[in-house]
């Protein structure tokens, strides 16, 4: 039964329509259990019926042309309880409704099963028999498994607007739907209205044939030629890009071309040719080679590193196949659509053009989503239902705060959005003006407004927007842009950077934090549950060398500085865990010292991040110089759920009962051991969360720099003991969405609506 389930799905998913799709599926079901009839019937967009889309073996005439009302029939029936109905004699059943004309009247035996994906009934998928006898368990557990898996693929249909079609041609409607949604993931913040220009690669590496070489020598000369080519398209892109990117954004155009040094991917092909391949296939094969390395990989960051190279080869083999690109016209607002936008794309858009992004793979470690935050435009990364296909030179809103494109957006929603980006634009300027002032409540309590940060190129957008420190500096990023552990002193040169620039702030580095999506291709880390496994401090007390190195580094980086380094220690579960670090600390201090330089100690502080480490809050107080709650790994912890999994993504609430109670508990063991304490996760940089931990007696709050203007301005107008007095509302609360709700009216009520997502309440 199974090769028959996956026969069917594959199928399906490979039908050129919906309507094949469906087709197919009743043909197929009925074929595989020997049935007399099966049929799909799928809810209408407006959820007020069910219409009979396919089937074999009832009145063909009918498909398209009946529907159901909500409480009609056995089919509603399956819907409502959303379980299987498998009946003897339909006949009898008080909810056997008989339609005459669909010519299932000698039918008597029906199973039904709902089609559900996320908890919605999207259709039934039903099978009947004119015999008198209930289907057995084989028949319905198949008839269950097979729904489940086609849930999905309705589910898109769904998405790409497909069932509205259908419904729409029924019912004699233009089918052209307007304020079509697709979601995807926030790749940069921001809203844009435009118009979707799509750019599909020019060559296709799938479709290039094995074969010899004809002539080695001429193959060699062609690929040299179709290298330089490439290089010097990447040299021309840095050029476009060099006023308008920092020096750190553009090296990643560098690091393309050192992808095609002798040493790297076009020696690896010129071997290739040299032992008999002709150019394109020698191409193929090492592309794909280099492109399932990284796509094994379980970093994130890393992992997106396959489609630059993937990107590259595809440039070299359109000049090895010689093909011209088609002209295409950039309007003023033109908005990048692609199956996998890629950062050269952006250079054949004419400067000033580019309003929006948006990518149907890709996420926002990928090097485009980095780019468009550093041009600050707007882009939403994974947009997997999106039909790219029917994009091209349509209307698009791209809302980049949220991870959501609307697809041929009818005047209602385009004037609310337009509204939306004047709002926002006039609030930007606004904010402008706070930079430089502290962030202070109406009735004198200040809080620290600190940055999170990991990449050089943070460093300016920090600093313009007012960040008074560094709250936490991600020091895996410089290990995972090599091929190797970097040396002391390239770490301490890094570590110096940013130290120098927010001198005399103060500079949190998070101890090296490696293991569950955060792996290095040098060092790789096998688990079945990474997130549970050898990660953060557990991996750095088993290599004290590495974590000796970097000490150190960091302690030198701060030579001559009057700002405070302070070292995080992250993911710690045991007051052992925090003596041996805090030991191998001191030693790297002494060792520094040793050598002549005139340093001061670094601070120590452990990042609350696991349950363990909430309970044993006070304990560790006592021995640390501060506390810092790493936000977005404890709620993971906390509720169990990986916010990176879109099937549980909705279970990840930051305002969980369970979550705010924690972290007050948190804020108690600091507040009694007099240790300084502070957040660092993504609640910080929320409105409703910045009022909340201000309550519970937070003194620092770091967050991406894009969001402290904002929470500022709500600091500043925000008084404490309003802020204490909605907590306490809060915490008596037993839901996340209670919460936020009542979050967002007490803003409103408050004044502060600028800053609540009101469009999305």
């Amino acid at each position: 039964m199974l090769t028959v389930l996956r026969r069917i799905v594959q199928d399906v998913a490979a039908a050129s329509t919906f309507q094949d799709a469906l087709n197919l599926i009743v043909h197929d079901v009925r074929d595989a259990l020997g049935t007399e009839v099966c049929s799909v019937y799928l809810r209408s967009p407006e959820r007020d019926r069910y219409l009979f889309v396919a089937t074999q073996g009832l009145n063909q005439d009918a498909v398209g042309r009946l529907s159901l009302e909500l409480n009609q029939g056995l089919v509603t029936l399956v819907a409502e309880r959303a379980e299987p109905i498998n009946l003897q004699d339909a006949t009898t059943h008080p909810r056997f409704h008989f339609i005459p004309e669909i010519g299932e009247e000698p039918f008597n035996a029906f199973l039904g099963v709902p089609v559900i994906h996320h908890r919605d009934v999207l259709g039934v998928l039903i099978v009947q028999q004119r015999e008198k006898r209930r289907f057995d368990e084989s028949e319905e557990a198949f008839l269950v498994t097979l729904s489940a898996q086609l849930a999905s693929i309705i589910a898109h249909s769904q998405a790409t607007g497909d069932i509205k079609k259908l419904f729409d041609t029924v019912s004699g409607r233009e089918s052209v739907a307007t304020d079509t949604m697709f979601r995807g993931v926030p790749g940069s913040p921001g809203i844009c209205i435009g118009t979707a220009v799509v750019i599909q690669p020019p060559a296709n590496l799938d479709s290039v044939p094995e074969r010899e070489a004809e002539d080695t020598r001429v193959e060699l000369i062609v690929l040299d030629r179709a290298l330089e080519a490439v290089r010097e398209d990447i040299r021309r892109i840095g050029q476009d890009f060099a006023h308008s990117l920092p020096k750190e954004e553009l090296a990643l155009f560098d690091a393309y071309l050192h992808m095609l040094d002798d040493n790297a991917l076009a020696g690896d092909i010129r071997n290739r040719v040299r032992r008999g391949q002709w150019a394109q296939g020698a191409l193929k094969q090492v592309i794909r080679e280099h492109v399932r390395r990284f796509e094994a990989m379980e970093d994130p960051y890393l992992r997106e590193r396959g489609a630059d190279v993937k990107d590259l080869g595809l440039r070299v083999l359109a000049y090895l196949q010689d093909i011209r690109q088609r002209k295409i016209h950039f309007p003023d607002d033109t908005i990048l659509v692609g199956d996998e936008v890629t950062p050269s794309m952006l250079a054949s858009i004419p400067a000033g053009k580019l309003k929006g992004i948006v990518s149907v793979r890709g996420s926002g470690n990928s090097h485009v989503a980095i780019l468009a935050r550093a041009l600050d435009v707007p882009a939403v990364m994974g947009a997997v239902d999106l039909p790219i296909v029917e994009l091209d030179g349509k209307g698009l809103i791209v809302d980049g705060f949220y991870g959501e494109v609307f697809l041929n957006p009818s005047a209602r929603l385009a004037e609310s959005y337009e509204s939306l980006i004047v709002e926002e634009r006039e609030f930007a300027a606004e904010l402008e003006d706070l930079r430089d002032l502290p962030s202070i409540t109406l009735d004198g309590h200040r809080i620290a407004m600190w940055v999170n940060i990991g990449l050089p190129g943070d460093i300016p957008r920090s600093l313009d927007r007012g960040a008074e420190g560094i709250g936490l500096f991600r020091t895996e990023v410089p290990f995972m842009t090599q091929d190797r552990f970097p040396t002391e002193e390239e770490q301490r040169v890094i570590y110096r950077q940013h130290m120098e620039a927010f001198e005399p702030r103060p500079v949190t580095m998070r101890s090296l934090d490696i293991g569950g999506d955060k792996a290095l291709s040098y060092f790789p880390i096998q688990e079945e549950n990474p997130f549970l496994g050898w990660r953060g401090i557990r991996v750095t007390l088993d290599h004290p060398e590495i974590f000796m190195v970097q000490s150190r580094a960091m302690i030198k980086a701060n030579a001559g500085l009057r700002g405070d380094l302070r070292i995080m220690l992250p993911m710690v579960s045991s007051i052992a865990e925090l003596e041996e670090a805090k030991a191998l600390i001191r030693r790297a201090y002494i060792e520094v010292l040793e050598e002549g330089l005139q340093v001061k100690e670094p601070q120590v502080g452990v990042m609350v991040e696991v349950p363990a480490a909430v309970y044993q809050a006070r304990d560790f107080a006592r021995r640390v110089d501060f506390l810092a709650v790493g936000s977005n790994d404890l709620t993971q912890y906390m509720l169990a759920v990986d916010r990176n999994n879109p099937r549980v993504a909705s279970l990840y609430q930051e305002t969980h009962p369970a979550v705010l109670n924690a972290l007050r508990e948190v804020a108690r063991a600091a507040h009694r051991e007099n240790t300084y304490l502070g957040i660092c996760g993504e609640l910080a940089g929320t409105p409703i969360g910045a009022v909340l931990l201000l309550a519970m007696g937070y003194q620092v709050l770091s967050m991406n720099a894009t969001n402290l203007p904002k929470v500022k301005w709500v600091i500043r107008n925000t008084r404490m003991n309003e802020a204490r007095r909605m907590l306490a509302r809060v915490l008596r609360m037993m839901t996340a969405e209670e919460v936020q709700s009542f979050m967002r009216n007490q803003l409103l009520k408050a004044g502060l609506g600028r800053v609540v997502p009101s469009y999305h309440t």
